[in-house]
């Protein structure tokens, strides 16, 4: 290292891709400090996957004991207890966060607790103990946070994302705005929690960008869980009689204990300095990067949500992986944007690989689509009214698999299986070829031979 930089690499932010970054670096020999000015761990540790995913545990526990009479099982009226189930989730967390901070030190990374920004393409300032440090390359890792928009009149009685984990007590009525991953999953687990939830939604469906069908059978599972309301807007919100008062687009009044907003996130940018070295943010707010996450400033790289290109956390991490193998490992590689295998946790859950049916088509012209609907097995003694839908997408020319759609129970562990075959390339007749697992949902994806057959213009599908 020359001795005119006092570090080799100065990550700003300790979430899961500055993390993973600090730690790969100094596993290739570079001398690293990481400056977090909160906790140690990032959105999805701290405020974000980790303690949502027990949150949805927790919720889904109710559909087990509904679900055990059918089954032989004489259980007593179950109870719920939001405090436990708080500090054990918190404490969970405090226990991953320290794994975090320990693997760091163990890796030779100098932690900093303290907010970080960018001097010039070389300094970054410490701010609580107002030091500068010299670092041959910056990486920025701020991550994205939770926005409350559009901003209406009583936006301050509302809480984000964030602020569903500071709750003390249960709310009794909820209501939940947006239609995103967000809303989608926190609307599924008060409601499975006893909340009384309304979810609404500008758009006519939830989950933009998925898969239509999959979205409209989400929307109609939704509708029999709690209150759903597509195509409405808040216009303000009161206090009214001890509780909030939500005022919709058509006058009707909804009142309720609590309100979270998750319309959005937006990158961590403020005050963070990139004006100072002449990083210019694209429109969305995002930090515009190169494949292998180089900026406008050839020292200084960003990976993650604040970059805008996925905000999945093994994104960030692959992203921060790759950065580290490049820039002090000698073996770059840049992450493929192209295929991502993700999840939605909502009840019933839905994991998703490769483009929707619309998006295929215009992608590939003539498309195979092979669809399965049917009660799942649970549910014929449950009683339950479930329906688990998968649709498999081929390109007609060459057979090969390019999306793959699951709404149903265990649908993020059937993605991440079936993840791995899309991305090897996979073809139908190789889908075809693969044994099934019998009694299972998943076989229905090696089992489906006849092509759903929709008119479609001359030439298309």
């Amino acid at each position: 290292m020359s001795e005119d930089f006092d570090v080799d690499l100065f990550v700003i932010g300790g979430g899961s891709g500055g993390v993973r970054a600090a730690r790969i670096a100094a596993g290739h020999g570079a001398r690293v400090m990481l400056a977090e000015e909160y906790r140690v761990g990032g959105t999805c540790v701290i405020r974000g996957c980790v303690p949502k995913k027990l949150m949805v545990y927790a919720g889904r526990f109710a559909d087990e004991f509904a679900d055990a009479a059918g089954f032989g099982w004489q259980i007593q009226p179950p109870r719920f207890d939001w405090a436990a189930l708080k500090a054990s989730r918190d404490a969970e967390v405090a226990r991953l966060e320290g794994i975090y901070g320990r693997n760091l030190a163990g890796s030779g990374v100098e932690v900093v607790a303290e907010r970080a920004v960018i001097e010039d393409p070389h300094t970054v300032r410490l701010l609580g103990s107002d030091r500068t440090v010299r670092a041959k390359f910056i990486l920025i890792a701020v991550g994205a946070s939770p926005v409350r928009e559009p901003l209406i009149p009583g936006a301050e009685l509302a809480i984000d994302s964030n602020g569903v984990f500071d709750l003390e007590t249960q709310p009794a009525r909820i209501l939940v705005v947006g239609g995103g991953y967000i809303a989608v999953e926190f609307a599924g687990v008060f409601a499975a929690l006893g909340t009384k939830t309304t979810l609404l939604h500008r758009g006519k469906t939830l989950l933009r960008g998925f898969d239509p069908e999959i979205a409209t059978a989400l929307g109609e599972a939704y509708a029999e869980r709690m209150d759903l309301r597509l195509g409405r807007t808040v216009e303000r919100l009161d206090r009214h009689d001890g509780a909030i008062r939500a005022t919709l687009d058509d006058g009707e009044h909804l009142d309720v204990d609590g309100v979270l907003v998750a319309t959005g996130r937006r990158p961590n940018v403020d005050g963070l300095g990139l004006d100072r070295v002449g990083i210019a943010l694209d429109a969305r707010g995002a930090i515009p990067v190169e494949a292998d996450s180089r900026t406008s400033v050839p020292s200084i790289y960003a990976v993650g949500d604040v970059t805008g290109r996925a905000a999945l956390t093994p994104i960030a991490i692959r992203e921060g992986h790759a950065f580290a193998d490049t820039v002090f490992g000698n073996k770059p590689w840049c992450v493929d944007h192209r295929l991502i295998a993700t999840a939605v946790f909502s009840t019933p859950e839905i994991g998703v690989i490769g483009h929707n049916e619309d998006v295929a088509r215009d992608c590939y012209g003539a498309v195979d689509v092979y669809k399965a609907a049917f009660r799942p097995m649970k549910a014929t003694l449950s009683g339950r009214n479930e329906r688990v839908i998968m649709k498999v997408l081929v390109e007609r020319a060459s057979d090969r698999v390019v999306g793959v759609h699951v709404m149903g129970p265990d649908a993020g562990e059937i993605i991440q299986a079936v993840g791995i075959a899309v991305t090897m390339g996979a073809t139908k007749a190789d889908f075809d070829r693969t044994i099934a697992v019998h009694p299972t949902l998943g076989e229905e994806l090696v089992t489906m031979r006849t092509p759903f057959v929709v008119k479609h213009p001359v030439g298309v599908g």
